[in-house]
């Protein structure tokens, strides 16, 4: 069976979905792996790696789709490649069906087997597999490493005989992977660290890593976790009341870091313009949920925008701004997903369609969509898609009409 890792292509896309030493374990399982030339350089990982660890080189992208009966990617496939590949084809990348509804459907008019990692449940054995908290991990180390570098004062505490140095104080909003890990770099810089989560479950979390709880409606978060850890969609008077407390506490901040994401749903506002103009000139915000339109007001994807003297940063794909280790967890996850499912002896995948992971990450299979909640919100936007008849113009009013007679 030949698995085929094709160059990436969505913009500024620098991770790979294979290593040279995911490469050396697909082809022990009887996996012919072909890589399409250059797919690595942007992840310093060159071909001579690949072909070391037993890769074929594929001069493009056709010659690397066109026979492969498993293609793995980083990012969801562009129609021209989806057209690439053969029918019947297993596909396992990051799909973002929620936001791609479309896409779904071109997946099962193609016939692909298509999995989505970012659907991996959250159970125990599963979590070699979740690429979402192997990126986020490393997207919320490499946030607080761009809000210091366009900080333009240090981080931890300084005594000399000059005189002493304040901390920096760093508030991070949304305490998810992403956030736990930015909680902890930025006390391993020495800042003083605040964050905030509608899940009061991760208020032990916070302090466990020495930072500061900062705690909005106790009675709300007390039910804000989705079985999976997820966190939930708020009430309105939530959002006010979080609005009220973190402006008061947000102007005391030197940086603040947002991370907040709902699977499925567009981003919550969680700063607004005047919060950020209620801020010391210098200090940085970091926006790390543009991908789903973001949490603070004037963020722009892909830009740092200065607001009344505040810095917002805006990378939109975060994890991709370090490459090397992000593509080395991204592989791991991928081989660890696909791997229980290649029969040993015959070289071949056998699938097993009642695994938990199987069952919550597949998208399409024989040509239709499987997955509930994809399937359901591709039917929405078919529906939405087709125009409602105009309603017939009314006669003119008689003029006895117009009289009231």
């Amino acid at each position: 069976m030949k698995i085929a890792i094709p160059k990436e292509t969505a913009n500024g896309e620098t991770r790979i979905a294979c290593s040279p030493e995911t490469v050396k374990k697909l082809a022990a399982l009887g996996l012919d792996v072909v890589v399409e030339a250059g797919a690595g350089a942007g992840s310093s990982l060159s071909d001579d790696a690949f072909k070391d660890a037993g890769a074929a080189i594929a001069p493009d992208c056709g010659a690397a789709l066109g026979d492969a009966d498993i293609v793995f990617k980083v990012q969801r496939p562009n129609d021209a490649e989806v057209s690439l590949m053969k029918k019947g084809a297993v596909l396992i990348a990051m799909l973002a069906p929620m936001s791609n509804k479309d896409a779904a459907s071109t997946y099962a008019a193609h016939n692909l087997t298509a999995f989505a990692m970012e659907l991996v449940p959250r159970i125990s054995r599963a979590q070699s597999m979740d690429v979402l908290s192997s990126q986020s991990n490393l997207a919320g180390y490499k946030a607080v490493l761009d809000a210091a570098h366009e900080y333009r004062r240090a981080f931890p505490m300084m005594m000399t005989a000059a005189g002493s140095i304040a901390p920096a104080r760093v508030f991070i909003m949304g305490v998810g992977v992403a956030g736990l890990q930015a909680i902890a770099t930025a006390r391993r810089l020495g800042a003083i660290v605040s964050a905030t989560d509608v899940r009061a479950a991760t208020k032990e979390q916070v302090e466990s890593l020495g930072g500061k709880f900062l705690v909005i409606d106790p009675d709300m978060e007390r039910d804000a976790q989705t079985e999976g850890g997820y966190a939930k969609e708020m009430p309105p008077e939530y959002f006010t009341k979080q609005k009220q407390v973190v402006a008061e506490h947000i102007k005391k901040q030197d940086l603040v870091i947002t991370t907040a994401l709902i699977p499925g749903r567009p981003a919550p506002t969680l700063i607004t313009a005047d919060m950020v103009a209620s801020m010391n000139a210098g200090s940085v915000i970091v926006d790390m949920a543009l991908e789903a339109g973001g949490n603070c007001e004037g963020a722009v994807a892909d830009k740092i925008v200065v607001k009344d003297g505040v810095k917002i940063v805006g990378y939109a794909n975060i994890a991709s701004r370090i490459p090397e280790n992000a593509s080395a967890l991204f592989a791991k996850n991928l081989f660890n997903f696909l791997s229980p499912h290649v029969d040993k002896e015959s070289k071949t995948l056998s699938f097993d369609w009642e695994d938990d992971t199987v069952i919550g990450t597949l998208v399409t299979k024989d040509g239709a969509i499987v997955h509930e909640r994809i399937a359901s919100a591709a039917d929405s936007a078919r529906a939405n898609s087709i125009k409602k008849p105009r309603a017939k113009p009314k006669k003119a009013a008689s003029k006895t009409a117009e009289k009231g007679e």
